[in-house]
């Protein structure tokens, strides 16, 4: 399982627009490409359904919140407050995405592609907000995760946006690669026919 997590640190208290916008903008991404999208620390007092709803009538992003709603009816739109200590454990190992990841934290593409085909689970946080994702989530996630692989940062909705769509390249990537070295016949001398 492969999940979206947004963490609200933008405003804990009152609801903005910038809220139901990026849930919108998330949900087409999410949907696309096969991830969960898991909403923490946002300011709505709703469940799933209400959110659903709610950002159905504040927005035409997203198909007017069509995919939102769609995630919902798969079971794949979660709305959680920020843990304390552990996430949930369905999701699997917390990643934190940014520009400056800590060395011995430091999430490589073809590990991250390695642990995917392996199936494990993975949680990628993104923040929501100028602070960017809070301080206790680096030291708390086992991995930091650089998007872009070069140190540069990207607003919310870009990161939304390359996260699944460089992860779902690697996935391709990496199961062609391993086609090509199991397939026997592809190292195979060819016949040429020189008639």
């Amino acid at each position: 399982m492969l999940t979206i997590g947004i963490v609200n640190t933008y405003d804990r208290i009152k609801v903005h627009e910038a809220h139901y916008r990026s849930i919108a903008r998330a949900a087409p991404v999410a949907f696309a490409f096969g991830f969960n999208l898991a909403l923490f620390n946002y300011p709505f007092k709703m469940n799933a359904e209400e959110l659903v709803g709610f950002v159905k009538d504040k927005t035409t992003i997203g198909g007017s919140g069509n995919y939102l709603e769609k995630l919902f009816r798969r079971g794949q739109l979660f709305v959680f407050d920020l843990p304390e200590k552990g996430f949930q454990p369905q999701f699997g190992c917390p990643v934190v995405t940014t520009s400056h990841p800590a060395k011995d934290k430091k999430l490589e593409f073809t590990e991250l592609a390695e642990h995917i085909h392996k199936k494990q689970s993975f949680l990628f946080l993104i923040g929501l907000g100028h602070k960017g994702l809070p301080v206790d989530l680096f030291e708390r996630a086992r991995y930091h995760f650089d998007i872009t692989s070069n140190g540069v940062s990207l607003e919310t909705c870009t990161a939304i946006g390359a996260l699944p769509a460089i992860i779902s390249g690697l996935i391709i990537s990496n199961a062609s690669m391993r086609k090509v070295y199991t397939n026997q016949s592809m190292f195979q001398p060819v016949q040429i026919n020189e008639s």
